[in-house]
Parts: structure tokens; C-alpha cells; sequence
């Protein structure tokens, strides 16, 4: 499993979660054959959800963030509920582009300019949705932006997804710090100096760092509370009940004619490849 802590600054300038989230990008890179760049753009969107669903206030709420730009990668999804757990897809897993200059696989290439979105649903009759522009295609540095620009909270985050030589996971995480409304303008300088020592998270967990050093990285020379500590992991929740509502919905004269052509419909499931096959017996009972 996956792991998160959070903390908050002794000052109540700022709270802080670290999320090491290697495991569920090395399910999601089991379940979507994904390629290495495909790898890092979903597995940073991955982690920035559990990061973000984490801080919804109710067990049932749930958070989509969603990536749609112009680039080969196509749309990129994630789903995450109250504890952080998640589940994604991209459209094009295969995308693979050159590396980049620095060496580092070009994710912003694969991404491209679009728009990117917030979805929480939190039981309300309509979801609440922010939308905003995506300003460099790097995941990060999008979110920080949203949340600069609609949301007026100013957020440092530093996402990484290291893919190893046989495709796998070495490590993936990130630091999510966001400032609390009349925060000491001192402790902010210092989180401000400290974040040039998290441009590689992906590597310090790799390298065996944990979460706790993470935080300690991001807060030097900040007193701060760690308050919490859960795991988190890649979960899918679709069933076969699930999957037979949605059949049904199309409704009994829709059915017949795809019966009529073909003896069963089957469906994949986007998130997990799972798949379910469903017979005319189905409509037994439906009018």
C-alpha cells in the first residue's frame, strides 16, 4: 500500500501532506500497460488526486481531477475519495515521446495546452467543478496554479514518478503544502527556500527516504504537528451490479436491437480492464 501523513505548522501558517504513492502507480502501470511517459503524466495525476481527495471533509465526498489537453496523451482522469484512494486512466497509455533535453521523460509534451478541471462531489445536488488553464502541461505546477487562481489559496506542490529500466515504479510521491489565510510571512520565506530540495521526490523515495523525511525537508526550521497517517492504494469499487445498471439504462428497445446483431455485450471497465459480459437474458422483466 501506499502511505500519506499530514501535518500542520505549530504557527497555523500552513498544513502539509506527503504521499509516497509508488504503489499505486505501479497497479495503474499493471493495469494500463502504460508506456514511460504515459507512466509519469497519469502517475502525477494519480498522486496530486489522493493528495487533493484527502482533503474533502466527508466519508462519501469524492474528488475528480482531469487533465484534457492537446498533446498525444490525450485525456487524463483520476478519481479520489475522502481517504485518498484512487483509480485513472489515460486515453493513450502507448504514448512515448523523446526524452527531453535535461534527460527527464517530457510529460508537458505528452500533456500539451487544454484546460484542466476539479470536480468535488459532496452530496450536493450538483458537483461543485472549477475549471482552469493548463499553464505548462508539467501537472504540478498546473494545480498550484489552480488553486492560486480559483481557489486564492496559495499552494506549493512537487510531484514525481520515476520509472525504473524494466518499466516499473521506482518511486512516485509528492509534497503537498498549502498556506492558511494570515500566514507569518517568515515561515512562508522559509517553506518558499526549502522547496528547491524537493525538485526530485520521485528519487528520494526511491532512494529509501520516507514520508516523515519528506516532511521534515519541506518544514526545516518550521515547528510542526504530524496529526495523521493513513494508507492509501489504487481501487477500482466497479462490480458486475454496477456495470448491469448501466446496461440497463439504455433502456429495453435499445437492447434488443444490439441482441439482435450480437449474443452478448461485454464491457471493459477504464480504470481496471476488468471486464463483463452480459447475455439477452438481462432483460427479463424489464418493460
Amino acid at each position: 500500500m501506499s502511505r500519506t501523513i499530514r501535518a500542520m505548522t505549530v504557527d497555523g501558517s500552513a498544513v502539509a501532506e506527503v504521499i509516497d504513492s509508488t504503489d499505486i502507480v505501479n497497479q495503474a502501470i499493471k493495469y494500463h500497460n502504460t508506456s514511460p511517459t504515459a507512466t509519469a503524466a497519469l502517475g502525477r495525476v494519480l498522486t496530486a488526486a489522493s493528495l487533493m481527495g484527502s482533503r474533502l471533509k466527508d466519508k462519501g465526498d469524492s474528488l475528480t481531477l482531469s487533465f484534457r489537453g492537446d498533446g498525444p496523451a490525450g485525456m487524463i482522469l483520476a478519481v479520489s475519495d475522502y481517504f485518498g484512494n484512487v483509480k485513472g486512466y489515460i486515453e493513450n497509455p502507448a504514448v512515448d515521446l523523446p526524452l527531453k533535453p535535461n534527460g527527464k521523460l517530457d510529460v508537458s509534451g505528452a500533456v500539451g495546452r487544454g484546460s484542466m478541471s476539479v470536480v468535488r462531489d459532496t452530496g450536493l445536488k450538483e458537483p461543485v467543478t472549477g475549471i482552469s488553464e493548463i499553464v505548462s502541461g508539467e501537472i504540478a505546477e498546473d494545480i498550484a496554479s489552480y488553486y492560486a487562481n480559483s481557489e486564492q489559496t496559495p499552494t506549493l506542490l512537487s510531484l514525481g514518478v520515476l520509472v525504473a529500466p524494466d518499466l516499473s515504479c521506482a518511486g512516485a510521491g509528492g509534497v503537498f503544502i498549502q498556506l492558511l489565510p494570515h500566514a507569518d510571512e517568515e515561515t512562508v520565506r522559509i517553506i518558499e527556500k526549502n522547496a528547491a530540495s524537493l525538485s526530485s521526490v520521485s528519487r528520494l523515495i526511491a532512494d529509501g527516504v520516507s514520508c516523515e523525511k519528506l516532511l521534515g525537508i519541506a518544514l526545516e526550521g518550521v515547528p510542526y504537528d504530524l496529526f495523521d497517517g493513513i494508507e492509501v492504494g489504487y481501487k477500482c469499487g466497479c462490480s458486475k451490479e454496477r456495470m448491469l445498471r448501466a446496461v440497463k439504462s439504455l433502456g429495453r428497445t435499445e437492447l434488443e436491437k444490439i441482441f439482435a446483431e450480437q449474443e452478448k455485450i461485454e464491457i471493459c471497465c477504464r480504470f481496471c480492464d476488468r471486464k463483463y459480459s452480459f447475455g439477452a437474458e438481462i432483460m427479463k422483466g424489464m418493460k
